[in-house]
């Protein structure tokens, strides 16, 4: 038998730890080590567990590249920065021409099956471990296949088919053909529920970003909604995300406060990758790529601006006033960029995105690359519309009105808890009563596309609602797109170079 070697990396990893207290590690690489002598006690586990979260973080940007392919790739953003030379793969993403070897499409592959090794690490060293308490072995174990499927959930709306790795292997046996999606997407619902029967359904305050029963059941229910193969995958997805939200998860009172640092740990946030500023490694950079370039005092790379397409999408009272989420998401003329007075010169399309930044009180020009803003990769209003969607899509468009209302009527009383906003008028994001399942269909497709703005979502919603809608959202800005060329992007030229039997 072929001895499997890890590597265990514990540079800037966040530690959960049976205390309930956070440290910062930053230690050198340990060495090589088989999973017989590496997970021999609870405390190394835990190491291992950390470095299955890692892969999460957007602590690079050019690492974690999901935001250009879930929205760049999409009618929400364009790329900015100072010219089309810089960073010219993610030009190429918005405008489809993508080669194998663009730097996006490597990135999130080699990100995300990363992510997959250290899951795959914690499984093999924990399963019959007896030099572990039960505890940390049921508790990693499910904790790293609730992350395996996060990061199966990512590469197969990215790429479609591809191989499925469940177990450490040597380089030759991970030479495996690409798996259908259709598998893909069971083994990470067996994982999720695997993951939901052991997890917690709360953690410490302490714990912030540690999965929980409730990530396990809100990735299930998303899983269910793009599952097409899955017979009855709508009721499925329908009665998952129910059992979300019976676990207690409320809406915030005011939608900003679930891109704010100062309300990370809140009601509506179902799975956070917690991000500390100001230490390296965990922070979050992503604060520097959005940020606008000088002129303006921010420092920032000036990319990932949003277009006028999504500004459009936003609804607007009979008075014209628009949606809260709209200026809570964007940065317009007449309207203020945190601390500064907004100068639409520092965009080409005239617009900036809020979401993942932070103004300069919180995070100075110095230390723009570490800010403290999370990604909240599952949340509870996400899940309404994963919700109202199914019972629509599964004859039920009167049930549909309830989890879609919710959404909208918080969007509406933001105006109630937000002392920098002026009286809702009337008229503004009133509950839909329309139950005709087609219009209701294009009424839900536009709520999500306002409530999930720039969080990264976008492309996937749109190749998922079929080839009509993805032309008719796409080929005014990118006549290059092709539905049945373009639903997922190649797989990438390294994964080719290694391994023979790719396409077999």
């Amino acid at each position: 038998m072929k001895i499997k070697y890890i590597i265990i990396l514990l540079s800037s990893g966040l530690l959960f730890i049976g205390t309930g207290c956070k440290k910062v590690l930053d230690r050198p690489v340990l060495g090589s080590y088989t999973p017989g002598n590496f997970f021999t006690s609870d405390a190394n586990a835990q190491l291992a567990i950390n470095e299955a979260y890692k892969y999460l973080s957007f602590n690079s940007g050019a690492t974690n590249a999901i935001w250009v392919l879930g929205d760049l790739a999409s009618d929400d953003v364009v790329k900015g920065g100072s010219s089309i030379g810089d960073q010219a793969d993610y030009q190429a993403v918005n405008q489809f021409n993508i080669l194998t070897t663009n730097a996006a499409v490597e990135a999130v592959w080699g990100n995300y099956y990363n992510g997959v090794f250290a899951c795959n690490v914690v499984t093999d060293g924990l399963t019959g471990n007896t030099a572990v308490s039960a505890t940390m072995q049921q508790q990693g174990i499910a904790q790293a296949k609730f992350l395996r499927a996060y990061y199966y959930f990512i590469l197969t709306n990215c790429y479609g088919n591809i191989p499925l790795h469940l177990t450490v292997q040597t380089a030759t046996e991970a030479q495996t053909p690409a798996l259908a999606q259709d598998t893909i997407f069971t083994q990470i619902e067996n994982d999720c529920i695997a993951a939901a029967a052991v997890l917690p359904t709360s953690v410490p305050a302490a714990q912030l970003g540690m999965a929980t029963k409730g990530a396990a059941l809100a990735l299930l229910a998303k899983t269910y909604l793009f599952h097409t193969d899955l017979a009855n995958h709508y009721t499925l997805a329908a009665t998952t995300a129910q059992q979300v939200v019976a676990l207690g998860y409320t809406l915030t009172n005011n939608y900003w406060d679930n891109f704010n640092a100062n309300t990370k740990a809140n009601t509506e946030e179902i799975f956070t990758v917690n991000h500390i500023t100001g230490t390296l490694g965990i922070g979050n950079e992503l604060n520097v790529w959005f940020a606008p370039r000088p002129p303006a005092p921010t420092e920032g790379y000036g990319f990932f601006l949003p277009t006028q397409s999504l500004v459009n999408n936003y609804e607007t009272a009979p008075d014209g006033t628009p949606d809260p989420r709209l200026d809570y998401t964007i940065a317009r003329e007449h309207h203020p960029y945190f601390d500064l007075t907004y100068d639409s010169t520092w965009s080409a399309t005239g617009y900036l995105c809020k979401k993942m930044v932070q103004p300069l009180s919180e995070v100075p020009a110095a230390t723009k690359n570490v800010g403290s803003v999370n990604y909240e990769a599952l949340r509870l209003a996400d899940i309404l519309l994963v919700e109202a969607e199914a019972l629509n899509e599964s004859g039920q468009s009167s049930a549909a009105l309830v989890p879609l209302n919710q959404v909208r009527k918080r969007a509406r009383n933001s105006y109630m808890y937000d002392t920098s906003l002026v009286q809702a008028p009337v008229g503004l994001l009133p509950d839909i009563t329309v139950t005709d399942q087609t219009q209701l269909r294009a009424v839900i497709q536009r709520e999500r596309r306002s409530e999930l703005a720039l969080e990264f979502h976008r492309f996937f919603d749109i190749i998922r609602y079929g080839s009509a809608y993805a032309t008719a959202a796409l080929s005014p800005g990118a006549p290059n797109f092709n539905y049945a060329n373009n639903k997922f992007f190649p797989l990438p030229q390294s994964e080719r170079d290694a391994n023979p039997n790719l396409f077999k």
